[in-house]
């Protein structure tokens, strides 16, 4: 598995909503166990880490994965906190994946 978490049990999410439903989404997956896979816009993804961190805590893993079997694939692993910090100094470009440790 590219994201080194557990794929045993997922939930997939799609694009996460920009407004409406976005505290009611994050709050009910903050207690869910299975693993959280979601897309999002290289514009919006310090954001969603960010919000991830208020909802989820900074210490979950997760993998942000970029650029999926292209020349240019990049996989980030580390806690929502490293991962957050190191696009919100890089920056980011490209298909967003983000895959999120369920709760522990």
């Amino acid at each position: 598995m590219n994201s080194g978490i557990p794929m045993n049990r997922f939930t997939f999410e799609g694009f996460p909503p920009l407004k409406k439903g976005r505290h009611t989404l994050f709050t009910a997956l903050s207690t869910d166990d299975r693993t959280m896979v979601f897309y999002e816009s290289p514009m919006r993804l310090v954001k969603t880490l960010a919000d991830f961190i208020q909802y989820f805590g900074a210490d979950r893993q997760c993998c942000v994965s970029r650029e999926l079997t292209k020349m240019f694939e990049e996989n980030k692993h580390g806690t929502l906190q490293e991962v957050h910090d190191y696009f919100a100094e890089k920056g980011v470009k490209g298909e967003i994946v983000i895959i999120v440790a369920g709760v522990q």
